[in-house]
């Protein structure tokens, strides 16, 4: 039984894989993810989400990498011109020699898109988000970096030096066995670098994080990214991950390695 389990698990990986490949091959409509050339919105920055949704009739596949050997695979899909849904899941220790340790449960993110931007006003998405950031922890039932849970996020863009966009929004997770139930909020900004390369950043208020339990010391959660679209439809992402050095046992900014792939049908 166990081995069917982790079987099934790594089939999951392996399906995501083979589907990005096997979209190359059927899906000619060409797309570009990031840069003044992007022709999908960034509904993501590096750990929170921005008001940008999928398309209808698109699919987003993405492959995350972090410490440990940790890997978390997601599906994401433009079902309505103003709501996608994803399903994600993934686990520590999946790359390397030591026994896999999988999350409990797959994550499941929900946007929808309630106002659109315009000139006099920003672009507003509601959701849900129960997937978290990097390793489960057991004994408090959430993830280092807690999901979102319930959000409200709004996004602007403006022209300067190509495009700049400006992202900010609060969050209300449901991962409260560390006793903390704050509300949280979060910022963040995306800079176009010429037509193809474009640079993130995030702050997390880690209200929610900062109680007798914490895994922080309050400082909060500050992000930088960057993200290359390398090929069409595909995207490459590095990040470096609470460089205010919050969370207790880092020493130095976490690393991490993004994969993302959309495509329309």
């Amino acid at each position: 039984m166990v081995l069917l389990k982790k079987g099934i698990r790594l089939l999951f990986f392996i399906a995501l894989s083979f589907h990005a490949v096997d979209g190359i091959a059927q899906f000619s409509s060409p797309v570009q993810i990031v840069g003044r050339g992007a022709t999908i919105e960034p509904r993501n920055l590096i750990d929170y989400p921005t008001a940008g949704i999928l398309p209808k009739g698109s699919f987003a596949s993405n492959i995350e990498f972090f410490q440990e050997g940790g890997l978390l695979a997601s599906l994401s899909f433009g079902i309505l011109d103003r709501l996608d849904v994803g399903i994600s899941y993934g686990g520590s220790k999946i790359v390397g020699s030591e026994d896999a340790s999988f999350n409990k449960v797959p994550g499941l993110n929900l946007k929808l898109r309630i106002l659109d931007e315009s000139v006099e006003f920003v672009a507003l998405t509601i959701g849900f988000g129960s997937q978290g950031k990097e390793s489960y922890i057991d004994s408090t039932n959430r993830y280092m970096i807690k999901s979102p849970g319930f959000f409200a996020v709004a996004s602007k863009n403006y022209s300067f030096l190509g495009h700049l966009s400006i992202h900010g929004g609060l969050n209300y997770s449901l991962e409260r066995g560390d006793e903390d139930r704050d509300l949280n909020a979060f910022l963040g900004v995306e800079k176009t670098l010429g037509s193809a390369m474009s640079l993130v950043g995030e702050y997390i208020l880690a209200t929610n994080d900062d109680g007798a339990k914490a895994l922080g010391r309050g400082r909060g959660y500050l992000n930088f990214g960057w993200r290359w679209s390398i090929a069409d439809g595909l995207a490459l992402g590095l990040d470096l991950k609470d460089l205010t050095k919050n969370q207790i046992q880092e020493s130095f900014a976490n690393r991490t390695l993004k994969l993302e792939y959309i495509r329309f049908f």
